[in-house]
This record gives C-alpha cells, structure tokens and sequence, in this order.
C-alpha cells in the first residue's frame, strides 16, 4: 500500500462547500497539484481570496489542460471538476498500476469528503482508493503532540521539495500542494516519535 497526503482548499466551511485546489504528496515523491475552475466564486470572501485564491499558481494554463515539472515527479492540472477527477485517476493508474493507495490528510472531515465528491460519491472512487482514510490530528494527539500545533513549525528539517522544481520560497500556506508536502512532513516525524502514555 502506498501512502498519499493531500490536502484541499474550498470554498468555505459549511456543507455546500465547492473544491478550489487539491495537492497530493506521495510517499514515493511523486506529486499531483489541481486548481479547479468551476467552483462557486460567489461562496468566496475576503479571507479566502487573500489566503486562498491569492495563492493559486496555475492561472497562466488554459482551462483542461495538464503540465509536467520537476523532472516528471509533478503533474499539474488545471480545469473543472470533471477534468480534474480524470486527470488524478490517470495519475494514480500510471504510478501505482493496482496497488492500493492509502489516504491521509491534517484535518480531513472536508478534506475527504471533496476527494470523494471528485467522483461523484463515496461508491465511485477508484478501487485502488483504500475507503477508509487517515489523519495526522489523531496521530499528533496519540503521539502526545498538541493537535493545533503549526505544521509547519512542527515538521522543520522534515520538509523536503529536493527534486520537485518547488521552490519552497515561493509557496504558502494554504496552497494545497504545498500543504500536502507539510502534512507528509509531519507524518515522517511523529511516525519516528513514541506513543505518549
């Protein structure tokens, strides 16, 4: 089984939320990065244009179309819904062929049901999609580790872009790409830490 982290960025925290972004980290370096172009602008307020929609980085590709970087580790994706869902399946059956992916993510309650939602529901994810999904709340809380503890602050000397063409400079918080790397990075650690007692 093969480990992902992913995050997503949305439109808001309420349960007609639509999908603005999705990163994805795999354990074996390799990385998938959307921007989605149909999601419900009119749900979108000053914070998250600032953090969120500020941060996006593919609005010079055309709608539906995909790009490779970082010596093909990465592929990046731009479009609607639909695409996206397309594009990610591909990706998954070209690297893994029919090993399982194991799915984990920070705070996943959103986070999993959008990833479902790509594919219409639950039922329709791809098989190689293990169903039941991870987080690194619960392992940071097992571990003795408080949960709300900067991510980013926590993984230091865990975050590694080597290989990816991302310049760890030029990204941010809440781009999901970026987000899905952290969430990887605090795995690595508090996987190595003891179980708190």
């Amino acid at each position: 089984m093969v480990k992902a982290f992913f995050d997503t960025e949305f439109t808001g925290l309420h349960k007609d939320t639509t999908l603005i972004s999705i990163g994805v980290m795999y354990e074996t370096g390799h990385m998938f990065y959307a921007e989605l172009t149909d999601y419900d602008k009119s749900q979108v307020d000053q914070w998250l244009q600032e953090n969120v929609i500020n941060s996006l980085t593919l609005g010079d590709m055309e709608e539906n179309t995909y790009k490779f970087g970082g010596d093909m580790k990465v592929k990046y994706v731009r479009g609607t819904k639909d695409f996206v869902a397309k594009e990610l399946n591909f990706w998954h059956e070209y690297l893994f062929h029919d090993e399982q992916l194991e799915m984990w993510s920070d705070c996943l309650s959103y986070d999993w049901v959008l990833y479902n939602d790509l594919y219409g529901h639950a039922f329709s994810i791809p098989e190689n999609i293990y169903y039941i999904p991870f987080d690194i709340c619960t392992m940071f809380q097992l571990k003795g580790v408080d949960p709300d503890i900067s991510r980013e602050a926590f993984a230091d000397g865990f975050i590694s872009t080597e290989g990816t063409g991302i310049d760890p400079n030029a990204v941010n918080k809440h781009n999901a790409l970026w987000d899905a790397i952290v969430i990887k990075a605090c795995y690595d650690k508090l996987n190595v830490m003891e179980v708190a007692e």
